[in-house]
């Protein structure tokens, strides 16, 4: 279904140049360049950052450049798209799990004594335990949207010309699904990192708000085969004011690290309120609009094919 256009029936007269997966894959080329420039942000803390730590850092820009090629090019060559996007995706996956396994692994202590090998305070205080699965998450979601879905909303994807993966659910549902997935994500993180402040401010109980309405909304949309129009609009506003929150996030987390008479000082910005981290908020919910666009990539082509063909040709007379 083209639920934006449910939502808006206008919208169907206008041209969009790109298709949904092509936005989702540059979408998903975007979020490996701010991870990369996150984690350059978060490693610096230290003052010295490590071989591993390099990994994400160095991997960002480069699959942010393969995905970017990868979705501009899939409308036109989608074997070869595939071919430079797939591998680059599952590097991200992989990187991802290495990654939490490395903070996992410096969240706990196998040779404290007992009691001590996990506690509350030293997962709250060590490495975001869930940060590096970010990276699963964007490759989950490349690997959704380079796979062509034939016919749209048939849960077929097109692995190859002779083999397809049949999926449980259309492929807009399984947006809704991952988008609901990494709204949790955020907010399990944000929730992990609020608490070194005991939530003291009041403030910091709006994204968890948030957080919780955008977990649960796109996973009620997901389970809704043919929601309504109702339905769609509540989506849109919830995923508008989850923007809001994190473009406000943004804002109180500057004013965080300014100095007391409002300089920049760069120490209180590496080692303070960590500037991009309410920026997921809105990414993922602008991940979230996104899912609502027509899920038909051959539309466009078949009516231009069938313009083309009925243009009477030329009089030689």
């Amino acid at each position: 279904m083209y639920h934006l256009a449910t939502a808006i029936p206008v919208i169907r007269r206008l041209r969009i140049p790109i298709s949904r997966d092509q936005a989702f894959m540059l979408m998903a080329a975007f979020n490996e360049l701010m991870l990369a420039v996150e984690i350059y942000l978060a490693h610096s803390i230290s003052a010295t950052i490590v071989f591993n730590e390099w990994i994400p850092i160095i991997f960002g820009p480069i699959a942010a450049f393969l995905l970017g090629l990868a979705g501009l090019i899939s409308l036109r060559n989608r074997p070869l798209a595939i071919w430079i996007a797939v591998p680059t995706l599952i590097s991200s996956i992989g990187i991802g799990l290495l990654g939490a396994f490395f903070h996992l692994h410096r969240a706990l202590q196998p040779f404290a004594g007992t009691g001590l090998r996990v506690n509350v305070p030293l997962v709250i205080w060590a490495p975001p335990l869930l940060a590096p699965l970010t990276f699963v998450l964007v490759g989950l979601i490349g690997l959704s949207a380079i796979w062509r879905e034939s016919p749209a909303d048939s849960g077929a994807l097109a692995l190859t010309d002779s083999y397809r993966l049949q999926l449980p659910y259309s492929k807009t549902r399984g947006y809704f699904f991952l988008v609901s997935l990494g709204m949790l994500a955020t907010l399990i993180s944000s929730v992990l990192d609020h608490a070194r402040t005991d939530f003291s401010n009041p403030w910091l109980w709006i994204p968890t708000a948030a957080g919780l309405l955008g977990t649960v909304v796109p996973l009620l949309i997901g389970f809704i085969e043919k929601p309504r129009r109702a339905d769609i609009w509540f989506y849109i506003c919830t995923m508008l004011a989850i923007i809001l929150v994190g473009i406000m996030g943004i804002v109180l987390h500057i004013l965080t690290d300014l100095g007391s008479e409002h300089e920049i000082v760069l120490e209180r910005l590496i080692r303070g309120a960590p500037l991009l981290a309410p920026m997921l908020f809105a990414d993922i919910a602008t991940l979230g609009l996104l899912a609502l666009m027509d899920p038909n990539e051959t539309v466009k082509k078949a009516a231009q094919s069938l313009e083309i063909v009925s243009q009477p040709e030329p009089s030689t007379g």
